[in-house]
């Protein structure tokens, strides 16, 4: 029963969804910022490809890092987003204090 419990709790520091969240919430900030793209900017070109998401929604959505992959393959396509680099995932639970390798 304990090499059960070992497997789980080795080398997965970063398993806590709420690591992710902030993942999600630190790559989509970073990118909008780079942007120079507000919510209600996002919103709107969200409405160009037949997505309906208020400011406010997004807003909501992205500070929390809560949103299905639809909705954040949209984001990154309207953004112009051309990839996820997983160095930058890396660094980004490194900075949380929550490393992955």
């Amino acid at each position: 029963m304990s090499s059960q419990n070992d497997a789980k709790n080795s080398h997965v520091t970063a398993s806590h969804s709420g690591d992710w969240r902030q993942l999600v919430q630190r790559i989509l900030k970073a990118e909008m910022s780079k942007r120079g793209t507000k919510y209600q900017d996002l919103s709107d070109r969200l409405s160009t490809i037949g997505i309906h998401q208020s400011a406010d929604n997004l807003r909501n959505k992205v500070n929390k890092g809560i949103m299905g992959a639809d909705l954040l393959l949209q984001i990154m396509y309207v953004l112009n987003m051309r990839r996820i680099e997983r160095d930058d995932i890396l660094d980004i639970f490194a900075d949380l204090g929550s490393p992955l390798e």
